[in-house]
């Protein structure tokens, strides 16, 4: 089975988690990427540690979205951002969650994440791969589809849909018939999302491998 390469840097800081009794794993781009054989050292982390547990176990680290489980570590010249796992609720305006709550669960975590290719997790520091929701399926497919529900998906968030455009742009993947016909639907939910963050989507669309299938 494939494993992803975990270098001394990245032993170093999981091992950290690990003698302290957490977990610790790598999810999103830089999994995605690697299993696409492209490069990506843009990492995620996700972890059981809830953030003041995570700020205990490193000398240096920043407040980024400590509310919503996110502290920067600061490790080796290294920035590294990690969430803990959470879970989410109450979108009422179609961008951010009411009530965020901690979990001790990985699965819970997935769950809440976007795009099926971008909730493959790689387990830290044994590299093992864990896919719950077929995104190595829809890899070899070349496909964005969401996770479960797309309306429930992109109701809870509805800059997904952006995203969405912007990765079939960046992968030059097709959009799964569900997911594509529940961004025709919900697309006026768009105007819940801030200008700077349309503008950054799209400006992210245009500078990919294939902007053309993003666009259209």
């Amino acid at each position: 089975m494939t494993r992803y390469p975990v270098d001394d840097k990245l032993r170093d800081f999981s091992s950290v988690f690990s003698r302290n009794g957490f977990s610790i794993y790598l999810v999103g781009g830089a999994v995605r990427d690697f299993l696409l054989k492209k490069e990506n050292h843009d990492y995620d982390f996700t972890t059981d540690a809830e953030p003041m547990e995570v700020k205990r176990l490193f000398r240096h680290t920043i407040d980024t979205g400590i509310k919503h489980g996110t502290v920067t570590v600061l490790f080796r010249g290294e920035s590294y951002e990690v969430t803990s796992f959470r879970t989410e609720s109450g979108y009422s305006d179609s961008r951010h969650p009411e009530k965020v709550e901690f979990v001790k669960s990985l699965s819970e975590d997935l769950k809440r994440r976007d795009f099926t290719i971008n909730a493959i997790a790689a387990a830290l520091p044994s590299g093992k791969i864990i896919d719950e929701h077929e995104g190595l399926k829809d890899l070899k497919k070349r496909t964005i589809r969401a996770i479960g529900n797309p309306y429930e998906r992109f109701n809870e968030d509805a800059l997904r849909m952006l995203r969405a455009c912007r990765f079939a742009a960046k992968l030059s993947f097709d959009m799964e018939e569900e997911t594509f016909e529940a961004i025709r639907t919900l697309r006026e939910n768009v105007k819940a999302v801030s200008a700077e963050r349309i503008k950054e989507e799209i400006f992210s669309l245009i500078l990919s491998d294939n902007p053309v299938k993003g666009l259209e």
